[in-house]
C-alpha cells in the first residue's frame, strides 16, 4: 500500500511539473478557449471544458500508445 501512495504523489509531482513548464512555454492550461469562468458577487465558478477535451485527446493518444507497443 505504501508503495502505491508514493506512485501515486510522485505522479502528481510530475504532472504538477509538466503543468508548470507548460505555462513556462505558453501554452495557458487552465486558459483555453472553451474554460468558462463565472464570477459573481460571493463567489466564482470554473469549469475546464477545453482544457478537459484536450487532456483527454492527449491520454488517450498516450494510452493507445502504451497499448499498442506493448509486449
Amino acid at each position: 500500500m505504501g508503495k502505491v501512495i508514493l506512485g501515486i504523489g510522485f505522479v502528481c509531482i510530475l504532472i504538477g511539473v509538466a503543468v508548470m513548464l507548460a505555462n513556462r512555454m505558453g501554452i495557458p492550461l487552465g486558459r483555453l478557449p472553451g474554460d468558462f469562468t463565472y464570477k459573481g458577487k460571493n463567489g466564482s465558478v470554473y469549469f475546464p471544458l477545453g482544457t478537459s477535451i484536450l487532456l483527454s485527446i492527449l491520454l488517450s493518444f498516450i494510452f493507445y500508445l502504451i497499448s499498442r507497443f506493448r509486449l
